[in-house]
């Protein structure tokens, strides 16, 4: 479990590997990522949009923008949370997700909430120790 706080919005992140989604033989990799949004402050808050920055174990990086998750742009009030399940698939059998979610409050205040870097790990991938 991967947890930040922003803004008194705490983003959790549990990734899990999907091996029924996967083929080492083929080099592809899928995790499913359940995201809870907690609205830890005294105002509503919506989410308006995300950016998401995806690792793999090359050391590439992809960018992915939207408007809102799973396609809500959910209004969480205060004291209640938001959560989603998500997938990511990698040609590589390690990464690196995080990101942020751009929000907004009742007071018009707009600010990015930070997604906690969580690793994507598979049984698949070979360890060596030094």
């Amino acid at each position: 479990m991967y947890r930040a706080i922003t803004h008194e919005i705490q983003i959790t992140a549990i990734p899990v590997f999907a091996p029924e989604r996967s083929d080492g033989s083929l080099n592809r990799y899928f995790w499913t990522y359940t995201i809870e949004i907690a609205n830890h402050g005294d105002v509503q808050v919506q989410l308006l949009e995300r950016t998401w920055r995806i690792t793999d174990a090359n050391g590439r990086v992809e960018t992915v923008q939207g408007p809102g998750v799973v396609g809500e742009t959910p209004i969480i009030e205060p004291g209640a949370s938001f959560s989603y399940t998500s997938g990511c698939g990698l040609t590589t059998s390690s990464g690196l997700m995080s990101g942020t979610y751009r929000m907004v409050d009742a007071n018009g205040r707009a600010f990015d909430a930070e997604i906690p870097p969580f690793s994507l790990d598979s049984p698949m991938e070979r360890r060596v120790l030094n």
